[in-house]
């Protein structure tokens, strides 16, 4: 079987440019909803850094993330280890291997961040097909091998499964939210 060639194209940054930027309003729109303005703002600015940015127009296909090309054909990304290297909303930036704690508590702004940038990456690839319940049965399928704390993956998993039964609209509200932060963080 031949192997798939990617290559950067002014084609694909474009796209890949496109990609970001829709991703990154879908999140600020979120984050506006669930209080948290600034996060959203400021959102995955590390995107456009050249580790992060050629990578992604390199292996840009658009109905999923670049970085799992790139995964597949290299077995690792560096887009992806410097993103998360950068990223506090992403559970694995607080993931120390020699800690005593080896996954705390993520604070409350990053955790938001996270709900939001998830439901934004759905959102977006899934298009049309994205349904409340689409986050709830991804994070199920994903959290077996996410090194989290357990009490934030309950927390997830609860709002998730809210998300699915109540809707966006009840669930990002910064209210919500933060009562269900200091419920399951405790």
């Amino acid at each position: 079987m031949k192997k798939k060639e990617y290559k950067i194209t002014i084609y694909n940054f474009f796209r890949h440019l496109h990609l970001v930027n829709r991703h990154r309003f879908k999140v600020f729109c979120l984050c506006l909803k669930a209080g948290e303005p600034w996060r959203g703002f400021v959102h995955d600015l590390s995107k456009f850094s050249p580790e992060e940015f050629w990578e992604g127009v390199k292996y840009f296909e658009g109905n999923y993330s670049p970085i799992r090309n790139c995964k597949i054909e290299n077995g690792y990304s560096k887009a992806w280890l410097h993103h998360i290297g950068r990223n506090k909303h992403h559970y694995e930036y607080w993931y120390d291997y020699n800690a005593d704690v080896p996954s705390p508590i993520m604070p409350y702004k990053y955790f938001v961040e996270m709900v939001c940038d998830s439901l934004a990456a759905g959102m977006i690839y899934e298009g049309k097909k994205w349904d409340n319940e689409y986050q709830m049965h991804y994070w199920l399928r994903a959290r077996e091998k996410a090194k989290i704390h357990p009490k934030m993956d309950k927390l997830l998993t609860k709002v998730y499964t809210d998300i699915a039964k109540k809707g966006l609209n009840v669930v990002l509200k910064k209210e919500y939210l933060s009562d269900l932060y200091r419920r399951y963080t405790r």
